[in-house]
């Protein structure tokens, strides 16, 4: 291990990557060069439209919308609005580019992947469909794509599954839910954008059940059988959940997200007998005010006294507590809240109103969205599927041919030691990725130091670490810090008292680009301590291309727990969950130089007062998972 000092330095953020003076002056030249070339393009491309052009020589000019997906009413697919519309990008090279495909994530072998759609379990299959364009990297032409697998890691390639070919999903098959009925019929709701953009609900059913891949699925002849009802916008309905059998009723019923005309998000329930016939129930399921667009509604059972999945249709009773998710339109963060529902009354109510859908606590405070689960029969679990998608440009995006991944499906349960969250883990799927494996006890990392960890390859790797802040340091901190944000506190530059510590991971040797996954402890004005958990991207990359934020919240620690986090570093992507899974952050990241061999792992502590040790680390080298197309017969 090498040790670096960098609380002996005159910066009071010894993370900011610091050049030198020869290195400021060039850059200064280097702007000034671009800037004066920046104009003669835009001056050119003014003289270009000015001057009529021979109609036998036209160059063609990619123009990148300002949003991608809006008008024709989804959520925005584009980054443009968040980058600008800057003529310049960094000049990534074929290298670099291949390098950010992920090893053991799902994702397309190329264009435009989004949603995930009706995750189910059969005939000794996992499936996995989601919102895919056959023809580009960039959203638009929404049909379904379709992979299995045996252990939800390894996956293969099937066919398309729902292309857009009917006047009722003409402009896109979105996004659906799969639900099994008792005699093993499985049936499909999704919505589609019609010929007029009115968004509808349809029904599918595969063609033949014999057929564990599920090939070849059929559409309704009664399709569209559902309507956006009176008050609710042609835009705004979409997304229907798996739906739950009522015993009581004799009838199964499911949630569509929407919004009412004061842009409160809101969730609809519908009575069905057959998926054909619909009866929209009296009120709404939930609404919470001023939370807007809820798309991709998810709303299921979880145990709160044994840690078991549980089937869609288990009804409410004394250890079962429902959670209702929805993805915001309004800021493309997916909340949840636990809570209880009454079946009588077709209503549910939160746990906690100061923490409701919209408000209150999200699945991933990363780049994480429109996630969907599904109760998986083989194991007993209730598995979590998300997208993520690029935080790059577009003009990128196309340069490497494909844009978005999944995140690694997870188990979810109802933490049973707080009551007051989930618990989201990885698959245990995963760690049969793992290879060969390196343990670390007992590092201290003195104040304002960083930790070089020798590792010999750091781009596919599983973390899980323990760290214990000195008790001393702990009792000394009397001064409360009420002012900390993970995204507005500078991310691990932003020093306190008792943090940021934690890793540095996908780091070149000199620090000049870093992602810190870290902690940030402070005390209350109660005399309490409360633990942030972050993930700060602003160094992750020198390109200026792309979005670079911190994310984070606080993440509950109760008496006698020692702080965990578990990594799974896989190129492009990092996902990260603290204590257990209480929470959890994406992102994603792109570096120019803390690629392949260079790329470093670092433990850092850039708190001002508190000796911090690792009292345990074990990595694992993670193997790729080969996903391929399943090779189908001719």
């Amino acid at each position: 291990m090498k040790v670096r000092d960098l609380e002996s330095s005159s910066s009071s953020v010894p993370l900011l990557y610091q050049e030198d003076e020869s290195s400021s002056q060039i850059k200064i030249l280097s702007t000034f060069l671009s800037a004066v070339t920046a104009a003669a393009l835009l001056l050119l491309l003014v003289t270009l439209v000015l001057i009529e052009p021979d109609a036998g020589h036209r160059t063609p000019v990619v123009i990148f919308p300002a949003s991608r997906g809006v008008s024709e009413g989804v959520s925005d697919k584009s980054t443009a609005s968040l980058l600008g519309s800057s003529l310049t990008g960094y000049p990534w090279t074929k290298a670099i580019l291949q390098w950010q495909r992920t090893g053991f994530h799902f994702q397309p072998e190329k264009n435009w992947m989004n949603d995930p759609d009706g995750p189910l379990f059969y005939k000794g299959w996992y499936h996995i469909f989601y919102q895919y364009n056959p023809d580009s990297a960039v959203w638009g032409n929404i049909t379904w794509g379709h992979a299995v697998s045996r252990d939800l890691i390894h996956w293969l390639h099937l066919p398309l599954t729902l292309v857009p070919d009917h006047w009722y999903d003409a402009n896109g098959v979105w996004t659906g839910s799969a639900t099994f009925l008792p005699d093993g019929r499985i049936v499909m709701v999704y919505t589609g954008s019609t010929t007029e953009l009115v968004q509808v609900q349809n029904l599918a059913y595969p063609a033949d059940l014999d057929d564990p891949l599920l090939l070849n699925w059929l559409k309704s002849d009664a399709n569209p059988v559902l309507l956006p009802p009176p008050g609710i916008g042609v835009k705004d309905f979409r997304d229907p959940t798996t739906a739950w059998y009522d015993a009581a009723d004799a009838a199964w019923k499911l949630a569509i997200g929407s919004k009412d005309e004061n842009h409160n998000g809101i969730c609809l329930i519908y009575r069905t007998h057959d998926f054909i016939a619909y009866e929209l129930l009296p009120g709404v399921l939930h609404s919470v005010p001023g939370t807007g667009m809820w798309e991709c509604i998810d709303f299921y059972p979880v145990s709160t006294d044994s840690e078991v999945g549980l089937d869609t249709s288990v009804p409410p009773g004394p250890s079962v507590r429902h959670v209702l998710k929805a993805s915001l339109d309004d800021d493309k963060h997916d909340y949840y809240a636990i809570g209880t529902y009454d079946l009588a009354a077709g209503q549910w109510v939160p746990d906690d109103a100061e923490a409701d859908v919209g408000i209150g606590l999200r699945y991933d405070y990363g780049k994480y969205y429109a996630s969907k689960t599904f109760f998986d029969t083989a194991k007993g679990r209730r598995v979590l599927w998300g997208w993520t998608g690029e935080t790059d440009s577009e003009r990128t995006d196309l340069l490497k041919g494909w844009a978005s991944v999944m995140t690694i499906p997870r188990t979810v349960l109802f933490d049973q030691k707080t009551g007051s969250n989930l618990l989201q883990w990885p698959v245990e799927e995963v760690e049969s990725l793992r290879l060969s494996s390196q343990d670390f006890k007992n590092i201290d990392i003195d104040i304002g130091s960083v930790v070089l960890l020798n590792i010999s390859r750091t781009t596919q790797l599983d973390i899980f670490a323990e760290f214990e802040i000195e008790g001393e340091s702990l009792i000394a901190t009397v001064e409360a810090d009420l002012g900390y944000n993970c995204s507005t506190s500078g991310g691990a530059a932003g020093r306190g008292v008792l943090g940021p510590f934690g890793f540095l991971v996908l780091s070149d040797e000199e620090l000049s680009e870093q992602t810190a996954v870290c902690f940030y402890v402070v005390r209350n004005v109660d005399g309490e301590l409360k633990t942030f958990f972050c993930q700060d991207e602003l160094r992750s990359s020198k390109a200026d291309d792309i979005v670079k934020r911190v994310y984070g919240s606080i993440v509950p620690v109760l008496s006698g727990e020692i702080l965990t986090v578990r990594i799974l570093v896989d190129h492009s992507i990092v996902e990260s969950f603290a204590q257990g899974g209480r929470t959890c952050i994406t992102s994603r990241i792109y570096p120019t130089k803390a690629i392949d061999g260079v790329a470093k792992l670092f433990l850092f502590n850039n708190g001002t007062g508190a000796k911090v040790t690792a009292k345990s680390i074990k990595i694992w080298q993670m193997n790729s998972a080969f996903i391929r197309p399943y090779p189908l017969e001719a």
